[in-house]
């Protein structure tokens, strides 16, 4: 085996994300919410797993992420985290659990620490949860954060159209990511903004900026399993590439085991004791 295949198979951790930004190298990032999906995308070589609260939409049905609970995304993380060993898993910290009170942020960060076994934690928001920022960094928990269209506001925005695109919300981004770097947090994900704006916080931070629909000049990509394993048939933005169409292949499966099972077709006598 060569070194870099050797490295390769190292658990991901935050430092090692800081360093493949320093030698140029991309990195790749996708959701997961159970142990099984998980566990394959761990083997396949994954770097980083999201535990997103897009669980919210693609597990449960509902049309936001708002409604995700602690104890469910304690659940998720929990049982990815069984499943990992070589990528850095990243949980999500939903909506409530720490805008506008650092105690009540402190108080759930450490319970997702500590229950899940997850090595970090990502927060929606700049400056304006600065203290809930600053008390989970105290304690030694490592934070991604997230800018741009930020899933957890989507009433205050009102629809899921492109970011930042005036140059007000776009120099409040800017100094939003600087001060996300300054406080302490180890990358970004910047969601839904033009990939000239993208381009530049990532060239002017030395923390790694990992993009969904902010083009190729960040310094990875993050997309949502069931959206590029073609599960989920509803969602085809622009940015989004389908990598299979599992909905189809799916569809076929389960139709054929019907069959099967109706023409009395299985089990066959190999197929039973």
């Amino acid at each position: 085996m060569s070194v870099h295949q050797s490295e390769d198979n190292r658990k991901v951790t935050t430092h090692r994300l800081v360093e493949m930004k320093q030698r140029g190298e991309k990195v790749s990032m996708l959701t997961a919410y159970d142990y099984s999906m998980a566990k394959v995308i761990d083997e396949a070589g994954m770097d980083v797993i999201l535990v997103g609260d897009s669980a919210s939409n693609v597990m449960a049905g509902n049309v936001t992420t708002l409604p995700m609970t602690l104890d469910q995304m304690i659940y998720h993380g929990t049982s990815v985290v069984k499943a990992v060993k070589r990528s850095l898993v990243v949980v999500d910290m939903p909506f409530g659990t720490y805008q506008g009170d650092a105690k009540v942020a402190l108080a759930s960060a450490v319970r997702i620490m500590k229950e899940t076994g997850a090595d970090c934690l990502k927060l929606e928001g700049g400056s304006e949860i600065r203290e809930s920022l600053k008390r989970i960094l105290s304690a030694g928990i490592p934070i991604m954060g997230h800018l741009g269209l930020t899933p957890q506001s989507i009433n205050k925005f009102g629809t899921y159209t492109v970011r930042a695109k005036e140059e007000a919300e776009a120099n409040k981004l800017i100094e939003d990511a600087h001060f996300l770097e300054e406080i302490g947090c180890f990358a970004i994900v910047l969601e839904k903004i033009p990939a000239k704006l993208a381009a530049r916080v990532a060239s002017e931070l030395t923390i790694p900026i990992i993009g969904i629909g902010a083009g190729g000049g960040v310094d990875g990509q993050v997309l949502v399993m069931h959206d590029m394993l073609g599960i989920n048939q509803g969602f085809s933005p622009r940015f989004l590439r389908k990598y299979a169409n599992l909905h189809e292949e799916i569809t076929k499966a389960v139709k054929n085991y019907i069959k099967d099972v109706k023409t009395s077709d299985f089990p066959n006598e190999k197929e039973q004791y």
